[in-house]
């Protein structure tokens, strides 16, 4: 019989990537709608430490597969491992992030244990009375919400965007099991060499991790005048956005694109500037603790998620923000 939920908690290096600490929170909630436990996948080379995190973020037990063929991701070692760990365990629910690894890894772990598998999830829910996991997505270009079961299969699985789910508080004083499992993996299991991992520099800050965002849409008028943004941005000590119209004019990297088409948000203050708020834009941004609505036309729908909206002309209203913020930070720091 199928039971608790299962989260694949990536890691690149040794270190825990964020969105599978997301995903344990959001795990934590499902499996108590469902009366059951969250459990943690964790794959890797000396890793087991890790584990320990991996409780104290809210699994109450971490399968741990520690093995020198997995200590980079390579796709068919990993799928063999996690493949086997959901035959041996029979999950109800099995969540992966919707990162680089996780919509390689999930599709073949689906098709190994002959399940359905819902890709690039936005929201996640128990329905209560039958208990399927009701999982939702951007469908036909983000114009409409599906909400998707998997009724006949088991595990129910799901790859979730990073930065959608809300993380729970760490708690070292939280009690969890860490259980080692052997998936036979052998020197046959790796397909391909690895030759060598040659890491990118990073050319933007990575913008779900900001706490502050001025996010400019189309309104603004041209690439050039999103310096009036990071102007603003700088006096705030925060990062640029952007809205997919000015991604897909090539005023932007697609990397600061926010909204169902990019990435999900949760920023303390969310300043958008000449945003009109069609839904794809606002289902990336609606967790922001505050928002601050700028845009000259007074019935845009931006204003209805907003705290605060300004009606007005961004090319008069940012500047004359950003020397008012510098002004009172000058004085305050007197």
């Amino acid at each position: 019989m199928s039971k608790n939920v299962f989260v694949f908690a990536e890691q690149r290096d040794g270190t825990l990537q964020k969105v599978g600490i997301e995903l344990l929170g959001k795990a934590s909630e499902l499996a108590a709608s469902l009366n059951q436990q969250v459990v943690a996948v964790l794959l890797g080379e000396n890793v087991k430490e890790a584990a320990k995190d991996l409780i104290a973020y809210g699994a109450s037990e971490v399968i741990v597969v520690d093995h020198p063929l997995l200590k980079e991701y390579v796709t068919e070692p990993y799928a063999k491992a996690v493949s086997a760990i959901v035959k041996a365990y029979e999950p109800e629910v099995m969540l992966f992030g919707a990162t680089s690894i996780g919509r390689d890894l999930a599709p073949r772990v689906s098709a190994r244990v002959h399940t359905g598998l819902t890709a690039d999830c936005t929201g996640l829910a128990i329905e209560e009375g039958t208990n399927l996991l009701l999982m939702t997505r951007p469908a036909f270009g983000g114009n409409i919400m599906a909400t998707i079961v998997c009724a006949e299969h088991r595990p129910q699985m799901a790859t979730v965007r990073p930065g959608v789910m809300k993380a729970l508080s760490r708690d070292d004083a939280r009690k969890g099991t860490i259980t080692e499992f052997d998936a036979k993996l052998t020197d046959a299991d790796m397909n391909v060499k690895v030759l060598e991992v040659v890491k990118g520099s990073k050319h933007c800050a990575d913008i779900t991790e900001a706490k502050i965002l001025v996010s400019g849409g189309r309104g603004v008028g041209a690439p050039e005048k999103f310096a009036m943004l990071r102007n603003l941005a700088d006096a705030l000590g925060g990062e640029v956005s952007s809205s997919r119209a000015c991604v897909d004019a090539g005023w932007v990297e697609r990397d600061r694109q926010v909204g169902q088409t990019g990435k999900t948000v949760r920023p303390k203050l969310y300043v958008a500037c000449a945003i009109s708020g069609a839904i794809q834009h606002l289902a990336g941004m609606e967790g922001s603790e505050y928002v601050v609505a700028i845009n000259k036309n007074a019935t845009a729908p931006v204003f209805e998620a907003a705290d605060l909206g300004i009606v007005g002309d961004v090319n008069t209203i940012l500047p004359k923000l950003t020397e008012a913020i510098k002004k009172y930070k000058a004085e305050k720091a007197k």
